[in-house]
């Protein structure tokens, strides 16, 4: 499934005139907003001012993909007990299952902005902080009261 995952989120990256909004930009926290919806999947637009950022994170058992379409964003996974960052600048993207963790943010000096999909849609997320090499619970969101 990440496969047609990663296919969606290209296509809806590739086609800005499709999508029902319009990318905004909130001085305080990142914007975001859900963009289509089918039964197995759903898709978001994400914009991210410079020093905006998630904590680390899960995706409660949705796998997903997401494609930067502008800036340059970067992602934040745990490998061997560290912090292992990967810089995504526009164009490149990024699948994962069901069980991966990380962060994401923007550490360039412009605006970017992303789609992601998951599937099935979002019900839940983890975040988690990382501390001497392992993850932590922080909190447990739900959708239509986190988001």
């Amino acid at each position: 499934m990440t496969n047609d995952l990663l296919a969606t989120a290209r296509r809806w990256a590739a086609e800005p005139a499709r999508w029902p909004v319009l990318p905004r930009f909130d001085p305080v926290d990142r914007w975001y907003a859900r963009i289509a919806e089918a039964d197995d999947h759903e898709v978001w637009l994400l914009t991210w001012l410079p020093g905006q950022e998630t904590d680390l994170h899960d995706h409660g058992g949705s796998a997903g993909a997401f494609v930067v379409v502008e800036g340059v964003l970067t992602e934040q996974t745990v490998g061997r007990g560290r912090l292992v960052e990967t810089r995504l600048p526009a164009g490149r993207w990024r699948r994962f299952g069901p069980r991966h963790v990380h962060g994401v943010a923007n550490r360039g000096n412009t605006p970017a902005v992303s789609v992601h999909v998951y599937g099935p849609a979002l019900r839940s997320m983890t975040r988690y902080r990382f501390d001497d090499g392992r993850l932590y619970t922080r909190e447990i969101e739900k959708a239509g009261v986190s988001w």
